[in-house]
């Protein structure tokens, strides 16, 4: 056992004692209710969405559907409607679920007055969901720690977003947020969660029926889901950080990949990290955990990344070409707003060649 490690398995007795750098916030409810924050939660549920027959009916009774909102969540009336349910099949199968525009207009006016405030309790490591953070962010920052340290653990969690455990999640936020009125709305975008395809997972302690009994899983397409996810690990971040001394971290939602200069330390780290994930109901994914050189190129977040430079996997390649050939009769407009995402990402990577034999080097 190392000196580190053995330094670690001290500190775990205490790490309760780590909760003390959390602030707590009060009397928010009237920030969220306020007409400016619902007017402003409305206009960004709608940027950049497509023009739905749903979405048009909201704006033409724009006022009205504003008061009413502001109504229901004053006296605590409002009800989240149903979700509509769609299926993707890469980079893995997943479930997405899209809440009625109303609700996501609740979701936003929440979230605008509570995410900045949480957000400062956040490692600066953590990139997804943030502001200035982002996929590309989080992929220089993993090279930047290629080029630093000999290894890495890449570690994967199981179903990540089906297992989240709602009465830990609300006990986390609960922890931080006093005001009853701001808890009760999260509570009920919490316990309005659609079914998700969760894991059936025991842990120390568990009956017979106790994973049945827990409710657990979350809509990933919620923008309270995406956030209320990243929060779940907030705790878990601070632990790598501030319990096992690990100074190359990134995480990226359930993405995380620690860095050092030794193989059997990454190795007690990972088993420490099991541990601590069971606390959160949370177990790793052994297929897609990995420990290797830091000179080796492996995916992370759809690029493979090397300590030099970066590429694309063969297979987005590939279904990217399929993609431009559908759109080969399109107009320029059609296509260069269809591509205009992908050609971004590519561009994170060395792939000048790429993008000119496919002809999209001169989009914008």
């Amino acid at each position: 056992m190392t000196g580190q490690v053995a330094l670690v398995l001290r500190e775990e007795a205490t790490c309760s004692l780590k909760g003390l750098w959390m602030k707590t916030f009060r009397n928010l409810y009237p920030d969220i209710t306020d007409f400016a924050n619902v007017l402003s939660a409305a206009r960004k549920a709608a940027r950049g969405k497509k023009k739905t027959r749903e979405l048009l009916a909201f704006f033409c009774r724009f006022e009205d559907e504003l008061c009413s909102l502001q109504r229901e969540l004053f006296d605590k009336s409002w009800k989240p409607g149903a979700y509509s349910t769609f299926l993707i099949y890469a980079p893995k199968h997943r479930m997405i679920s899209a809440a009625p525009f109303r609700d996501r207009v609740v979701h936003h006016a929440l979230m605008n007055i509570i995410a900045p405030l949480m957000e400062n309790s956040m490692i600066f490591d953590t990139y997804a969901n943030r502001k200035g953070k982002g996929t590309h962010q989080a992929i220089a920052r993993y090279q930047h720690y290629l080029r630093r340290y000999r290894y890495v653990l890449k570690i994967d969690i199981r179903k990540f977003f089906p297992s989240i455990d709602h009465a830990i999640l609300k006990s986390l936020l609960h922890r931080v947020i006093i005001c009853k009125d701001t808890r009760w709305l999260i509570d009920t975008v919490i316990d309005n969660s659609n079914p998700q395809d969760s894991p059936l997972e025991y842990f120390s302690g568990d009956s017979l029926f106790a994973p049945l009994e827990r409710r657990t899983g979350l809509p990933i397409g919620n923008l309270t889901s995406q956030f209320f996810a990243n929060y779940y690990l907030n705790g878990f971040d601070h632990y790598v950080k501030e319990t096992l001394h690990c100074r190359g971290y990134v995480r990226y939602v359930d993405d995380c990949a620690l860095f050092a200069d030794s193989r059997e330390l990454l190795w007690e780290w990972k088993n420490m990290i099991e541990r601590r994930l069971e606390g959160l109901r949370l177990k790793l994914n052994q297929q897609r955990t990995s420990l290797y050189p830091a000179t080796e190129g492996r995916p992370f977040l759809g690029q493979i990344v090397y300590p030099s430079h970066r590429l694309l996997p063969s297979a987005h390649v590939r279904a990217f070409r399929k993609r431009l050939k559908k759109l080969e009769a399109a107009d320029h407009e059609k296509r260069r707003s269809s591509v205009a995402g992908w050609a971004g990402h590519a561009r994170q990577a060395h792939t000048l060649k790429l993008r000119a034999s496919l002809g999209i080097e001169s989009l914008p």
